[in-house]
């Protein structure tokens, strides 16, 4: 298996923009190819990235549900589990160095167990093709309180520059301990931070929830256009105050091969 980063935090704080920054970021530096993977209910990884999306995981689940439901075969006479790996290779969406699987939404009843586990095979079949497998989580810590990943070499932690995101992130530290999760390394990043400074109360929540900060990005309205105007983010100048920052913070991080 590749080297696995994952990014997690509470919604809002703009893990998933820095996620596909990352990806980019990784790109650009020659380190391919890369597996991305949108494990988000709320999935929109592909739009920082500016890719289409023709088929999710949740989609491909509900499809071979109302099959099985309905009483209706499977093209070519395959079993369920290779129509399964079939589609969910057709899923899979190739971009310039990287390709992105999305783990969607499931519209019918039911858990994300079933889901999850068909995300786990994929990215264990996968996995092993690529340098980097990097995992943008959904805003609470379902993914990872299932171990859809049976190892993360560095985790994101993403906050913003209040209190409570950085007791929510401290939150996830502690499950990561209490599920005894394969994790090497843990590193918090403050996103949206007015003029990429943090107030005296903030750092003390920091030290105080026992949280390593590799680096603070600053609010930039740049990030807030593009989303407005439906831009990639991946897309901005590199001068733009945020990927300025982030490229300084990635290029602190040790994952680099």
């Amino acid at each position: 298996m590749g080297y696995t980063i994952a990014v997690a935090g509470k919604g809002g704080t703009g893990k998933t923009t820095l996620t596909g920054l990352l990806i980019d970021y990784l790109v650009k530096k020659g380190e391919k190819p890369i597996l991305a993977v949108d494990a988000d209910a709320n999935s929109n990884l592909n739009e920082v990235l500016g890719q289409e999306v023709e088929a999710t995981i949740g989609e491909i689940r509900e499809e071979v549900s109302q099959r099985e439901l309905t009483g209706n075969s499977f093209p070519g006479g395959m079993t369920k589990a290779q129509y399964l790996k079939y589609r969910l290779n057709t899923a899979l969406i190739e971009g310039s160095g990287y390709d992105l699987l999305v783990m969607g939404r499931s519209e019918g009843q039911g858990c994300y167990c079933y889901v999850n586990g068909i995300l786990r095979e994929q990215i264990d079949s996968l996995s092993d093709s690529y340098k980097y497998l990097v995992i943008d989580n959904e805003a609470g810590m379902e993914h990872l309180s299932r171990k859809t990943t049976k190892h993360i070499d560095t985790l994101l932690l993403v906050s913003d520059c209040s209190k409570r995101g950085i007791q929510a992130v401290g939150r996830i530290k502690e499950l990561v301990k209490e599920l005894e999760l394969q994790v090497s390394n843990i590193q918090l990043i403050v996103n949206r931070a007015p003029e990429g400074k943090l107030e005296e109360e903030t750092v003390q929540e920091i030290e105080k929830q026992g949280l390593n900060l590799v680096g603070v990005v600053p609010l930039d309205p740049t990030v807030f256009e593009y989303d407005a105007k439906g831009i990639p983010t991946v897309k901005m100048p590199e001068d733009a105050v945020s990927k300025k920052a982030l490229i300084d913070i990635f290029s602190k991080l040790e994952f680099l091969k």
